[in-house]
């Protein structure tokens, strides 16, 4: 009995100084799949990440340059990114992205450029200590808990077509067996990976919602000049792309809710992309032409162009 404490004496002992990380239930970064097809990216504005948590909000707390909020936004980004999915639309005006989140219809959506805005909160934050203390060794662990909340807005609609809120956590333990070894000191770094464990939980739902509905694009003038549309060569379209014209449908009211429902619209013709022009994403453009159907060219706002399934 004596030696078999001295050999796990021995054994613990070993492990003296290096300090455990763990993060809980952090999903791998989202990845394109190269054996799907190419798909048409959507344009996606992040409006806002706000800390909504009264963690670290001292007497000087500013709610502009939240770091907490900061980090999240940056994570979100950095893994909607990765996923080769969207084209990121700047955030230089988040006032004004969520003012346009009133508008309906493509007026409000061409003032963001955007197909879809991202309202994100920080929901949960907490940090704990928990103490563990064995015959020859004594343990701390550091936890971190967070709690994020995402909405996705549909510009077209302002409608939120998305709602869900996940939660992340992060560890590190450090011991001491009979007496040596390193106290525990803070880890700032558990506060990025909660929250990234969080948001990782909420990326591929994100992408779902947004490409399971068709990729859409507008008429931005039909005249002598030819017959351009909204959209080009960095969401993916090609010369030669072919493209359902589809009439929107009546605008009803819910009674319910107070919000206007669009009914599914109809199918007036197809359109080929003839030439690609712009120099960004900001400004980029097709030249088309009707290869079935018609519109009325005085009442472009009626029509959008979606995709064929």
């Amino acid at each position: 009995m004596k030696y078999s404490l001295i050999l796990l004496a021995l054994f613990s002992m070993s492990t003296i100084g290096n300090a455990q990380q763990k993060v809980i239930n952090t999903e791998s970064q989202v990845l394109p799949n190269t054996s799907e097809k190419k798909a048409l990216k959507r344009k996606v504005a992040i409006a806002r990440f706000s800390n909504e948590t009264s963690y670290s909000k001292g007497i000087f707390y500013n709610k502009e340059n939240d770091p907490m909020a900061k980090q999240a936004l940056d994570i979100l980004s950095s893994k909607l990114a990765s996923s080769q999915k969207f084209i990121l639309l700047e955030r230089s005006d988040k006032d004004k992205f969520v003012d346009e989140i009133k508008l309906a219809g493509i007026d409000g959506s061409q003032k963001i450029g955007a197909d879809y805005l991202i309202l994100g909160s920080i929901t949960e934050f907490g940090r704990k200590n928990i103490g563990e203390v064995k015959v020859f060794s004594k343990s701390v662990k550091q936890v971190v808990e967070a709690g994020v909340n995402i909405r996705l807005v549909d510009i077209y609609t302002g409608q939120v077509v998305y709602s869900e809120e996940a939660k992340g956590e992060a560890e590190t333990t450090d011991r001491k067996v009979l007496g040596l070894g390193q106290d525990a000191g803070y880890d700032a770094t558990l506060s990025d990976k909660a929250i990234a464990s969080a948001i990782s939980k909420l990326v591929e739902n994100i992408i779902n919602n947004c490409t399971n509905r068709p990729w859409k694009s507008y008429f931005l003038s039909y005249d002598n000049d030819g017959i351009i549309i909204s959209g080009g060569k960095s969401e993916g379209v090609q010369v030669g792309d072919i493209y359902e014209v589809v009439q929107k449908g009546k605008s009803i009211k819910n009674p319910q809710t107070g919000l206007d429902i669009e009914l599914p619209g109809k199918i007036v013709g197809k359109v080929k992309i003839d030439f690609l022009g712009g120099e960004t994403s900001q400004n980029e453009f097709s030249i088309v032409t009707f290869t079935e159907g018609s519109i009325d060219k005085q009442n472009l706002n009626n029509y959008f162009i979606k995709e064929t399934k």
